[in-house]
């Protein structure tokens, strides 16, 4: 943690510290990179980097290559669609890995200002070298552990604004919230219609230019941010915390939280599957086209984002109104509701793809709209009230361990979209699609089985809204 808060009669953006506008600004552009650089990679790669007279310069991809034929190929050589769908999934899962080693970069070694710094850095640097066919490898190593660097560490800085019961800090996650979504919207726009109108690197560059305006914006603020504890000592503290006593029921709540993991990746199938196999199906077999405009197909990643924000304040506005007149659903509730209407959303994927290869025509751009509100519905009702289910459920000495185990689920999740993705060439689409709303579906009546058998357990104790706040707001 920081050692400095905020004066509480900092009030000089929107009634916060002036820090909060620094860091809400900062993450904006990054995330403006990170989702323009991740809407391009799947693309990229199928329709230029993996093809002959690129494929030989990238440096260290023949000898990579047998270990993602053997993870995701069973040892038979993948398919150019395959093997770009493999990469995907092995760098979108390991971005949710090295935040682990971002906070202990950042809690026992160069504190969290210098980290961030750090991963601004690196960040830029991997978009870059994303011009080069030789350093593709480079370039996404250097994303992933810029992204783990940044991830945790920025919104950490913005919870050590406030002091202890400081009512404002809730408002600032929103408002750091709609920082992260203005990225996600007008990243993939700006870098997908350079990368596909002009060139593929006019894009990458974009998303590194992007960069470095979050890095300029987070030095310039510097001075208006928290100041970092002495190097260790959050993590002597935190070692302290982790040796407590834990009860049996605690024990258990653990054991069944972890179980869970599985379940919630495979619950976020669907929804992820939209930076990967959905991109490459639309692109092929979708009426890219709404009212008569062209769309491009990496505008389908901003279209998402919009439904995404619009969704999630429809679910907020719609459980306070049910609340007033019918008893309000538990996390374990509305996740098994947000899984049913996310398996509905990626059917509707399915019934298009299948009307479209009865007619030959290509899919309505109106079903993937379906999609994409029906998914979102499901997601605002499962990502953030599943980071809730494990703050209310987890003992409260080992809370911050455990919301580390959550991020689990998006690793696994997006691991097994790259293997899933491989499979779109192999099978008619609807199947495909068929075959994601099966395990999204599945995944709900799994909670729905949780709910009956284990509800007490995992319910048992209050929910935590700062620490929800803080974790809740990010599209996977």
């Amino acid at each position: 943690m920081t050692a400095v808060t905020a004066d509480a009669d900092d009030r000089w953006f929107m009634g916060h510290p002036k820090g909060l506008a620094y860091l809400a600004f900062t993450e904006a552009w990054e995330r403006f990179s990170y989702y323009g650089m991740q809407t391009l990679l799947v693309l990229y790669m199928v329709h230029q980097l993996l093809l002959p007279g690129h494929v030989e310069h990238v440096a260290g991809l023949a000898q990579s290559r047998g270990i993602f034929d053997a993870l995701y190929g069973h040892g038979q050589v993948l398919s150019v669609t395959k093997l770009a769908s493999a990469i995907f999934g092995f760098y979108a899962s390991t971005v949710y890995l090295t935040p682990i080693l971002g906070g202990i970069l950042a809690d026992r070694l160069l504190g969290r200002t210098a980290t961030i710094i750090l991963g601004a850095c690196l960040m830029a640097l991997g978009h870059f070298l994303m011009a080069f066919d030789v350093s593709f490898l480079i370039a996404l190593v250097c994303l992933m552990l810029g992204a783990g660097c940044l991830k945790g560490n920025l919104a950490t800085q913005v919870g050590s604004l406030y002091k202890a019961g400081d009512n404002r800090r809730a408002d600032a996650f929103q408002i750091y919230y709609l920082g992260i979504n203005a990225g996600v919207i007008f990243g993939p726009m700006i870098t997908g219609t350079l990368g596909q109108k002009i060139a593929w690197h006019y894009g990458f560059a974009a998303a590194g230019i992007g960069m470095l305006i979050s890095l300029v914006i987070y030095l310039a603020g510097r001075k208006h941010l928290p100041l970092d504890a002495p190097r260790g000592a959050a993590a002597r503290a935190r070692g302290k915390t982790l040796a407590g006593p834990l009860s049996k029921r605690d024990v258990s709540a653990i054991i069944l939280l972890v179980l869970l993991l599985p379940v919630l990746a495979v619950s976020i199938v669907g929804n992820n599957q939209i930076f990967n196999g959905y991109l490459l199906w639309a692109e092929k077999s979708a009426d890219l086209h709404l009212f008569g405009i062209p769309i491009l197909t990496t505008w389908l990643v901003s279209v998402d984002s919009i439904v995404s924000v619009a969704t999630l304040a429809l679910m907020v506005w719609f459980w306070r109104v049910w609340a007033k007149r019918f008893p309000e659903p538990d996390e374990l509730g509305k996740i098994t509701i947000g899984c049913f209407f996310a398996a509905a959303g990626v059917a509707c994927l399915a019934i298009g793809s299948m009307i479209g290869a009865q007619t030959g025509q290509k899919v309505s751009f109106g079903w993937l709209l379906a999609f994409h509100l029906l998914n979102d519905i499901g997601f605002a009702n499962v990502l953030p009230v599943g980071l809730a289910l494990y703050v209310r459920s987890a003992p409260k000495a080992i809370t911050g361990f455990i919301v580390g185990l959550y991020y689990l689920h998006l690793w696994g999740g997006n691991t097994l979209v790259g293997w899933l993705g491989g499979l779109l060439e192999d099978m008619p689409a609807s199947r495909f699609w068929f075959m994601h709303a099966a395990l999204v579906g599945g995944a709900g009546v799994v909670f729905f089985f949780v709910r009956l058998l284990f509800g007490r357990l995992l319910l048992g104790q209050p929910a935590q809204p700062d620490i929800v706040a803080a974790d809740a707001g990010e599209t996977p």
